[in-house]
């Protein structure tokens, strides 16, 4: 299983950071330090970034930060091995439920293989790359291995002498997931469903024996309550649905095709798409009664197993109520994501290989082995999409060409690999979908603006601004584009509006800084720029900025120490090692001096102020 999910996610490594990798990872503070540990469990509240209300996603996150940065290799790394923890415990869970008193007879025999032939085809399955590939997705899978965790030491706890380890064990995995994600919120009711079924019996032999635990569960809902509703999680995301006009009810019946769907993916796992931004909305009693009704026999069929105590009523229950928080009238910023059926798809799998193994016998575990290759194989092409910014978006639009995020983000890729018409044209092509969206007009009006349209980057701005009013990035896009136009006053106002709304926006702090520079306001611009590297201290350009500025009120010392700083953080930032030199003339260093002119020459040999003031040196000596 191990080298089965290593050779399938073996080109996943490098995947760039892509959609909510970048408020979740690169734009998040709180995982830049491990200490002091409450500020790293304590996840930005942007009403946006995955990781609001999951603290330990955060504290994961701020691990992978702590040994290499933003490199994406160890992020991608640890997603993989969280993966494959859970396949083997899913293994572990299949193995000791087929040797249960009930299932014994039938399936003892070959338990180790049924189980095997699961747990491969779960782990290498090209549905699940979204939660493994997806870096940011780790949310979906660590809380997965609690919730796998959950169920495997309450099993072990009920065969063991001395269970009350495992018990301990099976309270800490539950808290921990609910830290992970809101989908546990589903855990103890598995567990004591499980019990009544294999176990005890009956809910009351259930109860009578276990009571204390299931109590102890229940409260780690507790924990979910206060991440959920204390954050500001759970108000954020009903406000982001209300934005997008994302009503409850279109929710609900527009899910029952949702489902379906993933339903399909499963057994055919063809066409996989990241952002289902653009699936429709049901409205017409044709679109949303047929698979209504399927899920209700689904659902029914459920119900009755459950009632009947049947051991299928186990698998359908652990479907339907893992999708629960996701898939009913709580609605989110999109009706489907591939990521929810991470755990969901064991059921289904379940029900495959033991559908196989009623046909073939012994022979199951050939099938199954036939099926993880090719699933493989597909999971490795799938993990191709990842390898670029561009790459998965060009596949998600041809995919879900009524996306208007999709077309967006393509326009973002395209953009940053400098094919500027081609992203106007896809950012003209998410408005045209939805009009109000804000971020493409945001991002048209950035890419106008770096192609000297000015006068339209503003008027793009001025209609993110029309949409959302308390947008800090609008604010200071807006502001960015006044200042390239020379209406300085009007710019420093935007720069300030933005930091009314966001106070710890770095950005913002740095850009009013150079406003007020220019505006010959030394004084306030060191204030600005010291604020922005209070916020952000690897900012390498604030560091810059604030030595110019420092230079300009004569204090060529600390000006000296901002340009070091700056160049320790970028070793090739020429600017810097020119002004550093420029410093060390005038505080009499010459050697050192001649030393950073000279380093400018070998970063950009063509940097005639830099040959020219290490002549006059040479001349002066």
């Amino acid at each position: 299983m191990v080298v089965a999910g290593l050779v399938a996610y073996h080109n996943s490594f490098m995947g760039p950071f892509i959609l909510d990798d970048v408020p979740s990872i690169q734009n998040n503070p709180t995982i830049r330090h491990l200490w002091p540990i409450w500020q790293t469990l304590s996840p930005p509240h942007t009403g946006g970034a995955t990781v609001e209300g999951r603290p330990l996603v955060n504290l994961s996150l701020a691990l992978n930060y702590a040994l290499g940065g933003y490199d994406v290799w160890g992020y991608h790394a640890l997603n993989l091995t969280i993966h494959i923890l859970a396949g083997l415990t899913l293994f572990a869970i299949m193995r000791r439920t087929l040797l249960q008193p009930r299932l014994r007879q039938r399936f003892g025999v070959m338990a180790n293989e049924l189980a095997l032939a699961v747990a491969l085809i779960w782990t290498v399955h090209p549905l699940q790359t979204e939660s493994v590939t997806y870096i940011i997705q780790r949310a979906e899978s660590l809380m997965g291995l609690f919730y796998l965790l959950t169920l495997y030491s309450f099993i072990r706890a009920a065969e063991s002498p001395r269970p009350r380890t495992w018990y301990g064990l099976c309270l800490a995995t539950c808290a921990l997931g609910m830290a992970s994600k809101e989908v546990m919120a589903s855990a103890p009711l598995l567990v004591m469903l499980y019990d009544r079924a294999f176990l005890s019996g009956s809910w009351r032999e259930a109860w009578r024996r276990r009571w204390k635990l299931y109590l102890a569960l229940a409260s780690t809902w507790i924990l979910l309550g206060y991440l959920l509703f204390f954050t500001g999680s759970f108000h954020n995301a009903l406000v982001n649905a209300r934005k997008m006009g994302i009503g409850r009810w279109p929710y609900l019946l527009t899910e029952p095709g949702v489902i379906l769907h993933y339903l399909q993916l499963s057994v055919w796992p063809h066409p996989l798409c990241l952002d289902y931004d653009g699936w429709p909305f049901a409205k017409l009693w044709t679109s949303i009664l047929p698979p209504a009704l399927v899920l209700l026999a689904l659902l029914g069929s459920t119900v009755w197993a459950c009632k009947t105590n049947s051991a299928w009523g186990v698998l359908g229950a652990w479907f339907f109520l893992i999708l629960a928080p996701t898939s009913s009238i709580i609605p989110t910023d999109s009706p489907a994501y591939e990521h929810r059926m991470y755990l969901s798809l064991a059921a289904v799998v379940v029900v495959v290989v033991l559908g196989i193994h009623a046909l073939v016998g012994r022979r199951t575990i050939v099938v199954a082995a036939v099926l993880a290759i090719g699933l493989g194989a597909l999971t490795w092409r799938r993990n191709e999409n990842y390898r670029s910014q561009l790459a998965i978006w060009n596949d998600t639009v041809a995919k879900s060409p009524q996306s208007p995020r999709a077309h967006n983000n393509l326009g973002i890729a395209l953009a940053q690999a400098g094919r500027v018409p081609e992203a106007i044209g896809q950012y003209e092509e998410a408005i045209r979908i939805n009009p109000n969206y804000a971020e493409a007009h945001d991002n048209l009006g950035a890419t106008l603006g770096e192609a000297g349209n000015f006068p339209e980057a503003i008027a793009q701005f001025m209609q993110v601004l029309r949409i959302n009013p308390d947008s800090a990035a609008a604010h200071d896009n807006l502001a960015d584009a006044l200042l390239q136009e020379g209406r300085l006053p009007d710019a420093i106002e935007h720069y300030q509006q933005a930091l009314r709304i966001t106070p710890d926006f770095a950005d913002a702090h740095y850009n009013l800084g150079i406003a007020f520079g220019r505006s010959g306001r030394m004084t306030e611009a060191t204030e600005q720029l010291e604020e922005a590297l209070r916020i952000k201290p690897d900012y390498a350009e604030a560091h810059f900025n604030l030595g110019m500025a420092l230079g300009q009120q004569g204090r060529i010392e600390d000006a000296i120490a901002h340009y070091e700083q700056a160049i320790r953080i970028k070793p090739d930032y020429a600017e810097a090692h020119f002004n550093l030199g420029i410093a060390l003339a005038m505080a009499g260093r010459t050697p050192e001096a001649i030393e950073h002119l000279q380093q400018v020459l070998r970063i950009k040999p063509r940097f005639t102020p830099a040959r020219d003031a290490l002549a006059r040196l040479h001349a002066s000596q």
